[in-house]
């Protein structure tokens, strides 16, 4: 028997990747797209921003929802992005976000370019029951955007430890990004907690 669980996004590529990380571990879970209203995200951390998403889902739909806060940090921006990281041109547009990045940086030397994703997932339960747990993806920020896959800042990340790759996140096939990404990471801590948190099947 197949669990649901929601996911506090419109984004169907959200979707589509926590579908493809979480079915590996948890083949009999089904993960659905959130068709509410969205909440205001005003908390200051990703771990805050994630909690907001997921009461909203899990009261709106009465299901254990899921949601996730990241972005990207840039160390000699002090960690920034940030929780900004989607509207950080001041849109949603990827392109815009990541050029103002690079634009940013153009003049900070190759050593000092080390860059992480975070994520945070955020699980709630309709009666109240919620965690939050995080991973992180250590690398640098690239100078020119790169790859065809990936979305967001991924052509322009160039990920650390994965032994003869030396392309961006974006060069990076679906099955080897969801391996070692801050999402896959996040989310090995995640599946116990939903494994406790839902309903039996």
């Amino acid at each position: 028997m197949t669990r649901k669980v929601v996911l506090a996004t419109h984004n169907l590529h959200k979707v589509e990747e926590f579908q493809r990380i979480l079915g590996e571990r948890m083949p009999d879970l089904e993960v659905v797209p959130y068709d509410g209203p969205e909440p205001v995200e005003d908390g200051t951390s990703f771990a805050e921003n994630g909690l907001i998403k997921a009461r909203a889902a899990a009261a709106h739909t009465g299901l254990v929802a899921l949601a996730d806060d990241s972005g990207i940090g840039v160390a000699v921006l002090g960690g920034s992005p940030g929780i900004f990281s989607a509207r950080w041109s001041g849109t949603r547009d990827s392109i815009a976000n990541l050029e103002l990045l690079l634009a940013q940086t153009a003049d900070v030397r190759d050593r000092d370019r080390a860059a992480w994703f975070t994520c945070a997932i955020a699980i709630a339960t309709p009666d109240g029951a919620e965690e939050v747990v995080e991973g992180r993806w250590d690398g640098r920020l690239a100078r020119a955007a790169s790859g065809a896959g990936g979305f967001g800042y991924d052509p322009i990340f160039l990920p650390a430890g994965i032994p003869g790759f030396s392309g961006s996140a974006a060069d990076l096939a679906p099955e080897e990004k969801n391996a070692v990404s801050h999402r896959a990471r996040a989310f090995e801590a995640a599946a116990p907690v939903l494994e406790r948190l839902l309903p039996p099947a």
